[in-house]
């Protein structure tokens, strides 16, 4: 059985590669953009009450689509209303 010895300079290196991969990681963002979105989460994203989205909905702003009585907003609708401001 062969003995392996580990040096200050191979932890270091261990440290510095380890460090690299976590940024890596970290910087990573894999295109998961959904196409439609919840309620729940176009509240979430815009940081608005359910109130002021129902009034979004009653004056035409966010036209959802209802399936199975649950709401959805095209992800596309929602960034044309951030850009340009409205709401």
């Amino acid at each position: 059985m062969e003995i392996q010895v580990v040096t200050k300079e191979d932890l270091q290196a261990f440290r510095r590669q380890l460090l690299n991969d976590i940024k890596a990681l970290l910087l990573f963002k894999p295109n998961t953009k959904k196409d439609w979105l919840r309620s729940s989460e176009v509240r979430s994203l815009l940081k608005i009450s359910a109130g002021t989205l129902q009034n979004l909905r009653i004056n035409g702003t966010l036209k959802p689509a209802k399936i199975g009585g649950i709401l959805f907003y095209r992800n596309s609708d929602i960034e044309k209303l951030l850009e340009d401001g409205e709401g």
